[in-house]
């Protein structure tokens, strides 16, 4: 019973004991626990990458109207096996005049990027790698190094269209990760601490979507810009740039970053889970009447989790693969001239909402929070539409100036 109870503790203590019992010291079995600790937690990142690769061909498939793998295994479970194979025996090629040693660290660190982030992802009150108390300031840290193996990568590889891919990565960065940083911010308001075990525990009662709504919005777009995903996908843009960065990169090595790209989106779909939506708790207070008491097992709070971090990859995956790509003015302009204020007034109206409703009743304080959001957003859309107006009336009027105009008549005389 204690091993359903809670299986990560009962497993902990008894290999401790078992440790012990071999006449380690308390320091070496701390040690052996905790490496034993990250090599299951990255060993269920792989497998989970492996899985997400079939997820992400049949969802397509769906949205393609195909069937997608159906051949190898039930239901073509073992196709990522048979692609794992096919890439392991693939040519390692290196381009000539390349970078070696830059060119071969980059998809390694474009999976460690990745796998550096589930050190702070709690999987449930008791399966998380570490409760960091700046853990916000983590999840931007360790997400850019993803950034940096694109860069890298592109430098690296003696190709014009892969150093545009990463030049395109630079401005995509810089851009979308400002208004991404200032989200954070709001739950660390919310929640008063930057600690995502604070932060999802904050959220027992109330999810801080329902507080924010634009907060999560703003976020779920910044990380689509910040994973490279359609319509965000300027540093690949098979069109123009060929594959963009990993242009060069064959075998394997082209295997770690779509592996990282994967497993990064999911990721993403965690932090959203754990930031506005509960994250493995978040029950409104349910789990403490007697017969949901089960709700705190941390293998169930471990299934809800996942179950929540899918709803998001599934959320991207649909924007992949419904929206088609945009130009890069375009996306930079959308980032500065909209998100990046918009990402501002929200975090400004969250922090004095929060000083003003703190004495108030708690459904107050979520209606109050609420309603400014809705209000900021219908001001939002009213500002869009008088820009739009003003920019059909400036067209209007320069076709009209062109018609008037002696050139203009001229050239219609001319094709007359």
């Amino acid at each position: 019973m204690a091993f359903l109870n809670d299986p990560i503790a009962f497993i902990a203590e008894w290999l401790r004991g078992l440790l012990t019992g071999w006449g380690l010291s308390n320091g070496l079995v701390a040690l052996i626990l905790y490496l034993i600790g990250i090599v299951v937690l990255v060993t269920f990142a792989m497998l989970l990458d492996i899985g997400l690769v079939w997820i992400e061909r049949k969802v397509v498939a769906r949205f393609q109207d195909r069937l997608g793998p159906n051949r190898l295994g039930p239901f073509g479970l073992a196709q990522p096996i048979a692609d794992i194979i096919k890439l392991i025996i693939k040519e390692d090629t290196t381009p000539v005049g390349a970078d070696k040693v830059v060119y071969n660290i980059a998809p390694v660190l474009a999976a460690t990027s990745v796998i550096l982030l589930w050190a702070i992802l709690p999987l449930s009150s008791r399966i998380f790698g570490v409760d960091l108390n700046v853990a916000v300031l983590f999840l931007v840290a360790a997400g850019a190094l993803g950034t940096l193996s694109i860069i890298m990568g592109g430098w690296a590889s003696n190709n014009k269209y892969a150093l545009l891919g990463a030049f395109r990565m630079v401005a995509n960065m810089v851009s979308y990760e400002i208004p991404m940083v200032v989200t954070l911010l709001i739950p660390t308001l919310l929640a008063d601490t930057m600690s995502v075990q604070g932060i999802t525990q904050a959220q027992s009662r109330m999810w801080f979507v329902v507080l924010s709504p634009l907060a999560c919005v703003i976020f779920f777009i910044s990380a689509i810009a910040e994973l490279g995903r359609t319509p965000f996908d300027l540093t690949e843009a098979e069109s123009e740039l060929t594959a963009g960065f990993n242009v060069e990169y064959s075998g394997m090595k082209f295997g770690w970053f779509y592996a990282s790209e994967l497993l990064h989106a999911f990721t993403f779909g965690g932090f959203i889970a754990v930031l506005f939506f509960g994250g493995y708790g978040g029950f409104f207070g349910l789990e403490k009447i007697s017969f949901l008491a089960w709700l705190n097992n941390p293998l169930v709070q471990a299934m809800v989790f996942i179950a929540k971090a899918m709803i998001g990859y599934w959320a991207f995956m649909w924007i992949r693969y419904s929206v088609p790509r945009i130009r890069i003015d375009h996306m930079l302009a959308f980032n500065w001239k909209f998100l990046v204020p918009l990402s501002l007034v929200v975090l400004i109206d969250t922090a004095i909402l929060d000083k003003l409703l703190a004495g108030l009743p708690s459904w107050s304080y979520v209606l109050g929070m609420f309603l400014s959001n809705v209000v900021i957003a219908i001001g939002t859309i009213e500002i869009l539409r008088s820009y739009a107006r003003k920019q059909r009336k400036a067209s209007e009027l320069h076709s009209l100036t062109l018609s008037t105009s002696p050139a203009g008549r001229g050239g219609e005389e001319r094709e007359g």
